[in-house]
């Protein structure tokens, strides 16, 4: 812990990013930090682990913890996905609730709510109302009402992560919402994510945003190789673990074209967030069932 920063009006604390799955939530860290460290695409549980982000300004910090998307599980990986995220909003000071403006409320809205009720009785939450740019603003209000009575008594703030909209309205009352304290990290550092982590995250990102149907989540991400090269950047080489035989020629591609296109968004994702040149490398090979071996999750860092 820092001595920065720890004037009796200085807020700090953690603050649990919940919701279901595609609502925004790693859009969102990206948008407040205004860097680009948390994997996204247009595909459910594009995160699959906890991911901190640290946001520093003079008054306060704000540790985000990003977390999976909260649903019902078909497999132990599923399981794995949904404590992580069970596990931060026990832990944390605050609750971030994203909810989906644009649709109704859904079941697994409610198992979120039910989730941080549970977990977290006596910390109060925020809500937040993402994608208000695609209502009109009568349809704004009618909605928030209908998100408004699963958490009375919670502040709900329509938003928008893409726009921005809202977005210091909706930073002003975390930070009041947080207790007073001191800066528990450098104010430079905005993760304690590893680079090697975050080149996990974005090539699973890269994998949904370019396969399509079920091949994207039988896909496993290790780590090979992680060679600093100075001035030059760094050298990764990563395995692709698919489930069946069919989805390795899937992921390959004609000719090599899918795994070079997969590369290529990666790299640009790690390159990105790390703010240097990165050489990836990838291949491909099968495993079968591992999202229901215990032994193949904890290899995979699903611990």
């Amino acid at each position: 812990m820092l001595d920065e920063g720890s004037s009796t009006d200085h807020r700090s604390g953690f603050i649990a990013l919940a919701g279901r799955p595609n609502v925004g939530k790693s859009t969102l860290i990206n948008a407040l930090l205004e860097q680009h460290i948390a994997a996204v695409s247009s595909k459910p549980q594009t995160t699959q682990q906890q991911l901190l982000a640290i946001l520093t300004i003079p008054q306060a910090q704000l540790i985000f913890v990003d977390t999976p998307g909260i649903h019902k599980p078909i497999h132990k990986l599923g399981n794995f996905m949904n404590s992580v995220a069970q596990e931060a909003i026990r832990d944390a000071d605050h609750s971030l609730i994203l909810f989906d403006i644009s649709e109704p409320p859904h079941d697994e809205d409610f198992n979120v709510v039910e989730n941080v009720l549970r977990l977290a009785p006596n910390n109060a939450a925020t809500i937040a109302l993402n994608k208000c740019d695609l209502l009109e603003s009568n349809g704004i209000d009618e909605r928030s009402q209908e998100y408004n009575e699963l958490l009375p008594g919670c502040t709900a703030i329509p938003i928008s992560s893409t726009q921005p909209i809202n977005l210091d309205r909706l930073l002003q009352t975390l930070i009041m919402a947080l207790p007073e304290g001191p800066q528990f990290y450098p104010p430079d550092q905005i993760t304690t994510t590893y680079e090697r982590d975050i080149a996990v995250d974005m090539i699973r990102a890269a994998c949904l945003q370019l396969l399509r149907d079920e091949v994207p989540y039988s896909i496993a991400v290790r780590i090979d190789t992680f060679t600093e090269r100075t001035e030059h950047g760094a050298y990764i080489e990563a395995t692709l673990f698919v489930e069946r035989e069919s989805q390795k020629g899937i992921v390959i591609g004609k000719k090599g074209q899918m795994l070079k296109a997969i590369g290529s968004r990666a790299r640009e994702g790690i390159e990105a967030a790390t703010g240097r040149k990165i050489y990836l490398k990838l291949r491909v090979k099968v495993m079968p069932g591992w999202r229901n071996d215990e032994q193949a999750l904890r290899r995979f860092g699903y611990k």
